[in-house]
């Protein structure tokens, strides 16, 4: 199927724990819409034989980063920032670069309980793409990480996904976001949402049978 192509440039922030499902939406996202993804995980790994994690590493890096994003918005490229865009700060210096390229900045919130996203990053398997160059953590450091975010505010657009969503429950969400803003064309966003369908999972039989067991309504969440 043919990506959509954004009207106008655009950068996708993305928020959340680690294993919240940043990159997975990232990589899946970008193969629907033509955009440039730039994972820091693995620009880490490119660019340094054995990270270390420091925090001049990290500063390095996120230059890389701020660079990269600003070389592809002046090309009228929107980009996905997959890294997560932790601190108010952090977010305001990469919505002036998008500013100052005439693109539109939104982020993404994957919202997970503490306890499933810890649970899922420290199960990551390193055989799967998306968990081939993504940082593991301890008890401690996700508690600290954790303690270290700050959630969006109200004066930054942003839209709030699942982490326990389907990537294309995820899509759909943003891409409503995205038309709102203009930044994709609506009829492109109506063409790929998703309407979910009812589905009857337990036949209704003709005739109620007394020796059967009395049929319960199923709930789905």
């Amino acid at each position: 199927m043919e990506k959509i192509q954004p009207q106008t440039p655009f950068l996708l922030l993305l928020y959340g724990f680690p294993g919240s499902g940043k990159t997975y939406f990232a990589r899946q996202f970008g193969e629907s819409v033509q955009l440039a993804h730039l994972e820091q995980d693995r620009i880490r790994y490119e660019l340094f034989e054995q990270p270390r994690f420091t925090k001049q590493e990290n500063f390095a890096l996120n230059r890389i980063m701020e660079y990269m994003s600003g070389e592809f918005l002046t090309a009228g490229i929107s980009v996905i920032f997959d890294m997560n865009a932790m601190r108010i700060s952090q977010r305001r210096i990469l919505r002036e670069v998008a500013r100052k390229n005439k693109a539109s900045t939104v982020v993404v919130w994957f919202q997970v309980d503490a306890d499933t996203a810890y649970i899922r990053n420290a199960k990551r398997d390193r055989r799967k793409q998306d968990d081939r160059f993504a940082v593991g953590y301890d008890v401690e450091q996700f508690k600290q990480l954790a303690a270290y975010m700050q959630h969006p505010e109200p004066t930054e657009d942003f839209v709030v996904v699942s982490g326990k969503h389907s990537f294309t429950g995820q899509m759909n969400s943003v891409l409503k976001k995205l038309d709102e803003m203009k930044v994709v064309s609506h009829s492109a966003a109506v063409h790929r949402l998703v309407k979910p369908e009812l589905v009857n999972i337990v036949p209704s039989p003709q005739v109620e049978d007394p020796n059967r067991p009395a049929r319960r309504n199923i709930v789905l969440r």
